[in-house]
């Protein structure tokens, strides 16, 4: 068992690539986004934008929802909030895990990178499972507390009171353990150019 994840630093060792987990409309805007939806777009915007002006690699993460849900492929959901700029792919997946059955891994190897930050939605699904399957791939992995979101967690049967999406995301990020680097605030991520 892993130990919880390590608290918030004051600085980190500068990262070559920034994965963005899911940030499709269907979860950021109109009445399906998650509750921290307009801080988050603002958080990840200025992140991206250094990311971009560093040459930091760039990833998108899309997940194709199944049919009837709306980030089903064809469905208005299902589109990017921030569109890619030329030589930034969008990596495509069916699971919660963006490496599992992707193109991902080839991508980040191909460009020599060895950490990565990562912001995004669902922080207990889709941010989650693609940080430990990074961390498992031996890749360091810095999240930033305020760059990844959630919804509520709706009350357990018997129980009266939902979990809010705060709690939520803070439990997400804290069961990774401490092979994780949490930062306080995205503006402390570093970026470099891959190798």
């Amino acid at each position: 068992m892993s130990e919880p994840a390590s608290e918030s630093r004051d600085t980190v060792e500068p990262v070559a690539a920034l994965l963005l987990v899911d940030l499709q409309r269907a979860f950021v805007t109109g009445d399906g986004a998650v509750p921290a939806a307009v801080p988050l777009l603002r958080t990840v915007s200025a992140l991206l934008d250094r990311a971009r002006s560093s040459g930091a690699f760039v990833v998108q993460l899309q997940n194709d929802g199944t049919a009837g849900e709306p980030d089903e492929p064809g469905a208005p959901g299902r589109r990017l909030y921030f569109p890619p700029v030329e030589g930034e792919p969008v990596v495509r997946k069916t699971t919660d895990d963006g490496f599992y059955q992707t193109e991902l891994g080839d991508l980040l190897q191909a460009k020599g990178v060895e950490r990565i930050a990562v912001c995004g939605v669902l922080s207990e699904m889709c941010v989650r499972a693609t940080v430990e399957e990074a961390l498992d791939q031996d890749y360091g992995v810095v999240l930033p507390h305020d760059a990844h979101a959630t919804y509520d967690i709706p009350p357990a049967p018997g129980d009266t009171d939902p979990v809010p999406a705060v709690l939520a995301a803070r439990t997400a990020e804290w069961s990774l353990g401490d092979q994780v680097e949490i930062l306080a605030a995205a503006g402390q991520v570093r970026f470099t150019r891959p190798r």
